[in-house]
């Protein structure tokens, strides 16, 4: 049947202008707007490092998305230093807000040789917990930042292991996660992420997966996701247009492996960022058939 331009466009605003779409139209349309099972946040590094809480909060609930974690040492200043006081206004602030406090951001990392800075990183990262839970967080971003060469592979593998292993366990008690980013020279490898969580092996401790070119080494994206997937409990992203990184296919892997926490943005700044956070949405919708 030949139907003009103008039959459809009447046909389509009187509502039965989906019997004359193509079958795979219409499947199309039968998804549009699904309701998203992933989470969209956003990482203060470095869109967001000029931003104090309130701002966070009303450009985060602006560009509709659902969280955030705030990196240390930016201007929001959620830092150790905050009296209890201070701590209870921040936490009001969120629990007020549509916006989710998913966690605190620290460079903390637990390679060194050194023991003596080894236990103090150690400690100062408790602080940081304590910090999270009283803000109303639910974890802090940790990382490995290297090998020393100095130092046999599996040695430093397994001390960063251990070292998480006790924070573990010191974060259980206060109900938070350690997420170890996916990070640093030969750190970042996943397969020595796999070992450095093998070792760690506690329930409160998972991975930050932070789409680095790395992921793609060795035997390929999907077996060096594969070996960490069921630890996975946040996710850092990158400016999503990078064609060099499959970003599609990370969605998709998250999706099926029943992820349902944080996709975070961790992108650079700019003289526009809400435009910028809301393309970022759109395309991160668009790659999971979303939109």
């Amino acid at each position: 049947m030949h139907t003009s331009r103008r039959q459809f466009l009447v046909a389509a605003t009187t509502g039965v202008g989906a019997t004359l779409l193509p079958r795979n139209s219409q499947a199309a349309a039968s998804s549009f707007a699904k309701p998203a099972t992933l989470k969209l946040g956003l990482v203060t590094y470095n869109l967001a490092k000029d931003w104090d809480v309130p701002t966070v909060i009303k450009n985060c609930t602006d560009a509709k998305f659902d969280g955030v974690e705030l990196r240390t040492t930016h201007a929001h200043k959620v830092e150790v230093d905050l009296s209890a006081d201070q701590r209870r206004e921040v936490r009001k602030r969120f629990a007020d807000s549509p916006v989710q406090l998913m966690g605190l951001g620290s460079a903390f990392d637990y390679h060194t040789p050194d023991s003596i800075r080894l236990r103090k990183d150690i400690e100062a990262t408790k602080d940081y917990i304590q910090l999270s839970h009283d803000v109303g967080g639910t974890g802090v971003k940790v990382r490995p930042n290297g090998l020393p060469k100095e130092v046999a592979v599996e040695k430093t593998l397994e001390q960063i292991g251990l070292s998480l292993q006790e924070l573990g366990q010191f974060a259980a008690g206060l109900g938070q996660q350690i997420r170890v980013e996916v990070h640093g020279e030969g750190t970042s490898l996943l397969p020595n992420i796999h070992k450095i969580m093998s070792v760690a092996d506690h329930p409160q401790v998972g991975v930050c997966w932070n789409s680095n070119q790395s992921d793609l080494a060795g035997a390929g994206f999907d077996h060096n996701f594969d070996l960490v997937k069921n630890r996975i409990v946040s996710v850092h992203m990158r400016d999503l247009f990078l064609e060099e990184y499959p970003f599609r296919r990370l969605l998709t892997r998250l999706n099926e492996v029943g992820f349902r926490g944080y996709t975070m943005a961790e992108i650079s700044e700019s003289k526009d960022p809400i435009r910028v956070m809301r393309y970022f949405r759109s395309l991160w919708l668009a790659y999971q058939n979303l939109l």
